[in-house]
């Protein structure tokens, strides 16, 4: 149960604290959920729920209209049908979203009479068609009740789905005469406060308004192997946890303290980030407490592949393939003579050349540099007096390894590795195999090898 003393702190805090925005909407709606059911009539101090829960109502009205681009509306339920009637679907959208309502909605709050039962699955349900469809708006609910379902449904249940389903953000709970049971009935379907008294309801007010219009300060940390937060200059992907929806991307910047600079997100969704380095790490469900300055901490330690070839190399653009140790996906292709960082650990790398080079298990360590050096190629000049069905091999390990085809041309160069090789094969109109010919060569570093088949 929210203690006053802290709502007020909170309170004084998130204004310190969420003074400049993120990136945010042009537009935030917010549709008031109000519990006009026979239970409000029940006395609370020198007064009933009904009365504390309009004065709140009022309060909020008020508060929301002094922010711009902002609309409200207003869903009443257990208003239009008596208790004894059980009408599990007695809810009604009274007031709809639209500019200037201010007047309309206080005076529908004001005139409502108690009367029915509290069915809130249905009325969150119903609240998904109060929401005009439109992309780029912030939709929040804030329910004001002071009882438990009393039909068929599950608030929790539902409210989960349609915040999956980006209708609305996490909602505010108000609960008038309430208990400790109360509140854990509530926690899941959204956030929870105690009014119990006058006092606590306009400081819970307070508390509702600036959660919903403010964004809240975090920092994201990038730690290496020493937990120490300096890694930096990597783009950051934010996503809604809960509908998958890209929100920002962010490049990693320290600022003029040398310190991971601030970002101000919406306290009310629960975010997925996404660092991109090679590879990318991820972390879910990102919670931000409200009033106070955040701290994301992720483990992104990094070091550097560097790769090289003596000499001068005459591959016009030699990459290399890299893949973490034992795993099949790439995360890149690197072309040679560039250094890129990885995240520390071990990868396998496939180098383009012709044969093929091959390093498994290279270690990549914190801010060192792993270089991946190759000898300088030379070149292979084949000249062909016929058609030849034939190829290039080379033995490794006592087995014979295909190493490029010969080409149908009459002339034909291929820049190799140094090494020792066998073009084998035969004319193409012979038709004995005995036939077969070979023919050994050898390639050196900077030099052309001239072969005649």
């Amino acid at each position: 149960m929210k203690n006053l003393f802290s709502l007020s702190l909170l309170f004084l805090a998130v204004s310190v604290c969420a003074q400049t925005p993120v990136k945010t909407p042009t537009k935030t709606r917010i549709l008031i959920i109000f519990d006009a059911s026979g239970s409000m009539t029940t006395p609370i101090e020198k007064s009933t729920r009904i009365q504390v829960a309009k004065k709140m109502a009022n309060k909020l009205i008020d508060s929301l209209a002094s922010f711009k681009n902002v609309e409200i509306a207003l869903r009443v339920y257990g208003h239009q049908k008596t208790a004894d009637l059980k009408d599990c679907k007695d809810s009604r959208l009274e007031v709809p979203f639209a500019p200037n309502n201010i007047v309309i909605m206080k005076k529908k709050v004001n005139s409502l009479v108690p009367k029915g039962w509290t069915p809130i699955a249905y009325s969150l349900q119903e609240c998904e068609k109060d929401f005009p469809a439109e992309k780029g708006v912030r939709n929040l609910v804030i329910i004001i009740t002071d009882g438990l379902e009393e039909c068929t449904g599950d608030p929790c249940a539902i409210s989960q789905a349609l915040q999956k389903k980006g209708i609305f953000l996490k909602p505010f709970i108000i609960g008038l005469g309430s208990s400790e049971q109360f509140k854990l009935k509530f926690d899941c379907a959204g956030t929870y406060y105690d009014a119990n008294t006058e006092k606590e309801m306009e400081t819970v007010v307070g508390v509702v308004v600036s959660q919903a219009m403010n964004a809240t300060s975090c920092q994201i940390n990038l730690l290496d192997k020493q937990l120490r937060p300096v890694e930096t200059n990597v783009l950051m992907t934010i996503y809604d946890a809960a509908t998958k929806k890209l929100l920002y991307n962010f490049e990693h910047t320290m600022n003029g303290r040398a310190v991971p600079d601030t970002l101000f997100l919406d306290p009310l969704r629960k975010y997925d980030i996404t660092v991109h380095t090679m590879p990318p790490v991820e972390v879910k469900n990102v919670e931000l407490i409200v009033g106070k300055h955040n701290v994301v901490p992720i483990d992104v330690p990094q070091g550097n592949i560097a790769f090289n070839c003596t000499g001068k190399t005459n591959y016009s653009d030699l990459k290399a393939i890299i893949t973490q140790h034992g795993k099949h996906k790439t995360i890149n292709v690197q072309t040679f003579n560039t250094t890129k960082r990885y995240i520390t650990g071990a990868y396998d790398l496939e180098i383009l050349t012709v044969p093929r080079l091959y390093y498994d298990s290279l270690v990549v360590s914190q801010n060192e540099t792993s270089n991946i050096t190759i000898p300088q190629p030379g070149r292979l000049q084949i000249n062909k007096s016929r058609d030849l069905v034939c190829a290039i091999y080379r033995i490794q390990n006592g087995k014979m390894e295909w190493v490029a085809d010969v080409s149908d041309a009459f002339y034909q160069t291929i820049i190799m590795q140094p090494g020792k090789y066998i073009v084998a094969g035969r004319s193409k109109s012979e038709t004995r195999t005995i036939y077969t010919f070979e023919k050994e060569f050898t390639i050196t570093s900077a030099n052309t090898t001239e072969i005649n088949i």
